[in-house]
């Protein structure tokens, strides 16, 4: 087996001393798509943050293609090649498209450069090169997530962090959204994916590991979490 791209090991975070994850600890190898999937309040999100550089854990230990980042802010983990998308899309509602998308390229000062990420995004979402002069605001929860994971990708990250994608999507655009980070993995991008929708997560993935009141409660192949009574009950109401 391949040494893990991201070692998460032991870390408690939390906010103004009050902790939220209670010693988490997993592993991502290269080219998986792994999910994190729990309720909302989990602590999914918390750990998301942690792992992108936005807070720093109270003790233990982050390590990206073994580096230490856990002290790193997240404009350094980004330039390392680690890229969060984060909840809520978080787009500049005023800018369009384009100007979204090459501001997730704030990394890179070579044009051409920049160019050739655009490409290879709007090869991934037609949709957008289409509308790339079309305001951000004026544009669907669906297409906007669109954006928002297109831009996650303009710092050409080999490690995408990807946080509540389905979050006030109709059920029909979160299959959308689904395939499309699936099409991402393919093209050699290693994904995390946090998830409150479970079942959707675990169906896409290869692996997940399940949180709950910010511990990891069960973890193992996505076939394995779906086959589990427990999980079945407790998140997919059978």
């Amino acid at each position: 087996m391949a040494d893990p791209i991201l070692e998460v090991q032991d870390i408690h975070c939390g906010y103004d001393g009050v902790p939220v994850i209670h010693g988490i600890s997993l592993e991502v190898t290269p080219g998986e798509l792994v999910a994190i999937v729990g309720a909302n309040g989990a602590g999914k999100t918390t750990t998301m943050k942690t792992i992108a550089g936005l807070m720093h854990p109270f003790s233990g230990s982050i390590h990206f293609e073994g580096r230490d980042i856990s002290r790193m802010k997240a404009h350094e983990t980004i330039r390392l090649g680690v890229s969060y998308v984060p909840e809520g899309r978080r787009l500049f509602s005023k800018l369009t498209i384009q100007e979204n998308l090459e501001l997730g390229a704030f990394t890179k000062n070579d044009r051409r450069e920049i160019g050739q990420s655009l490409e290879q995004v709007f090869e991934l979402f037609p949709k957008l090169y289409d509308r790339r002069t079309q305001v951000a605001e004026t544009m669907s929860g669906g297409e906007q997530q669109m954006v928002a994971i297109a831009r996650g990708l303009m710092s050409s990250p080999r490690l995408l962090l990807l946080d509540e994608l389905s979050l006030g999507l109709m059920p029909s655009l979160v299959e959308k959204v689904m395939e499309a980070v699936i099409s991402i993995n393919r093209t050699g991008v290693t994904v995390l994916l946090v998830e409150q929708m479970v079942q959707e997560a675990l169906e896409i993935a290869d692996r997940g590991y399940v949180i709950q009141t910010g511990k990891i409660v069960q973890q193992g192949t996505a076939r394995e979490l779906l086959d589990s009574p427990e999980v079945r009950k407790a998140y997919m109401g059978m």
